[in-house]
């Protein structure tokens, strides 16, 4: 039999599971097959183990869903794009692609950090295929028009909660993800674009417009994502909300102390959180005791307006701080100095706390050759184990900032662990695709967790 020749990208289907088609990445070095799959429940039928799950077949699509159920054939440990090891329900199923069909392994797993719904690796293409990773597409493109006819039936209408995300950027994957999950769970999403919004300030009837001269008045909640070079302009909408009886899932309030770093980490420490030891100061005559006040060289610089790393320095010498001491003052921004906690190794953990738990937690490792953990700086992340200790600092560091979403940023060091910093608005796709866990999902919980109670969905 002549072996198909596929590209790096080809549509196939799963007939067995009622999948008629999705696009699969073919990864001829990945040995094992994947398939996007959420809301995974194990069961037994017949004495025999079997697993139900949801398939959304489309990229970036979450109202179409493929109900599913197959016998599990085995449970595997994989290692995920992070490094990480995790186990995965194995189904056998069978594969169409350019007219052939036969038997191919799945493991399932939650790739919407991945893009592509369906992996397919060598052990399903073996003595089947042949790839020209120059190719894409090769055995046939399906039209929206295809796909419209596939999947109509399976699109879920909205019956929830109508959803307004505001924030600056729809193709964010934060943005994305939250806006897939709440469709996931029949709710009406809309991006709001935060430049795009403005309000009419009335005692009796106060309003929010949108580009056009839409009034938006029928929305049950808000997720304001609001980046720190709008924080101004997005609390004010985000209180106009509240004002206009619409629930936000961080509120104006919150969102402004906890992006005000020296106030936050003030009302932190009067709380009894431990953090570095910090100074802040405004005159250049005070540099070199400021150096001594937080231990001496080697410290970090960083400015109170930073962000994702952005404006935090590490000197490793008494004279280098000097100079980016008086460099920064000079410039009349608000720096805060900091003690270099050395043992840590480049190392920090982010737990992401949903309404008063955390739902999730990874350790982020610096690039070679930065000390800051970040990895929006080429850095990398996998789930850790946080002590009770680790928990109890980021559930009580949320609650005294009164944030029902925050991502506490937490380091270990020789006196125990210590706070660093709390971001109201946390990316997700490092902590999804670590963890593999829903976060956009969890936060669309917490909503319905307070808005069904006055509004209960049809």
């Amino acid at each position: 039999m002549n072996k198909i020749v596929v590209g790096s990208e080809e549509w196939c289907s799963l007939p067995q599971l009622g999948i008629p088609a999705v696009k699969a990445r073919v990864d001829s070095g990945a040995k094992t097959s994947a398939l996007h799959a959420t809301n995974i429940a194990p069961f037994t039928k017949d004495g025999s183990p079997w697993v139900r799950f949801e398939v959304h077949p489309l990229e970036h699509d979450g109202k179409t869903t493929i109900y599913c159920e197959s016998q599990v054939i085995d449970k595997r440990s994989v290692k995920n794009t992070s490094g990480t090891s995790e186990t995965r329900f194995v189904i056998k199923t069978v594969l169409s692609i350019a007219d052939r069909t036969w038997e191919v392994e799945l493991t399932l797993a939650n790739r919407d950090s991945m893009g592509f719904r369906m992996l397919l690796g060598r052990q399903a293409m073996a003595g089947k295929m042949l790839v020209d990773p120059e190719l894409k597409l090769s055995v046939g493109d399906r039209s929206p028009e295809i796909l419209q006819q596939f999947y109509n039936v399976h699109v879920k209408k909205p019956t929830g909660l109508k959803i307004g995300l505001l924030a600056s950027n729809p193709n964010l994957y934060s943005n994305i993800r939250i806006i897939e999950a709440g469709e996931e769970r029949g709710h009406q999403m809309e991006f709001l674009n935060i430049t795009q919004c403005y309000i009419k300030l009335d005692g009796e009837a106060p309003e929010m417009h949108y580009r056009g001269g839409r009034v938006l008045d029928d929305y049950d909640a808000i997720i304001p994502r609001i980046r720190p070079s709008v924080t101004f302009y997005g609390c004010a909408l985000t209180r106009h909300f509240e004002a206009m009886g619409v629930f936000c899932l961080n509120t104006a309030s919150s969102i402004v102390k906890s992006r005000d770093k020296l106030f936050s980490l003030q009302l932190l420490i009067n709380s009894g959180l431990k953090i570095p030891t910090t100074g802040f100061a405004n005159s250049p005559l005070d540099t070199n005791d400021l150096i001594k006040m937080v231990g001496g060289a080697p410290l970090i610089v960083k400015l109170l307006e930073g962000t994702q790393g952005k404006g935090v320095v590490l000197t490793e010498t008494k004279k280098a701080a000097e100079s980016v001491i008086n460099a920064f003052k000079s410039l009349h921004v608000n720096i805060l100095v900091q003690e270099f906690i050395k043992e840590a190794g480049g190392k920090d953990i982010r737990c992401f706390v949903i309404d008063g738990k955390v739902v999730a937690a990874i350790q982020r490792t610096a690039a070679p050759g930065e000390f800051r953990a970040n990895i929006h700086m080429g850095g990398t992340a996998k789930i850790v184990k946080t002590t009770l200790e680790e928990r109890k600092i980021a559930i009580k560091a949320a609650k005294i900032m009164n944030l029902k979403v925050a991502g506490v940023d937490i380091i270990r060091s020789n006196k125990g662990p210590l706070l660093l910093e709390i971001n109201s608005s946390p990316g997700l796709e490092g902590i999804e695709g670590a963890t593999n866990k829903d976060i956009a999902g969890l936060m669309i919980n917490a909503i319905e967790k307070v808005v069904l109670k006055q509004k209960p969905i049809k």
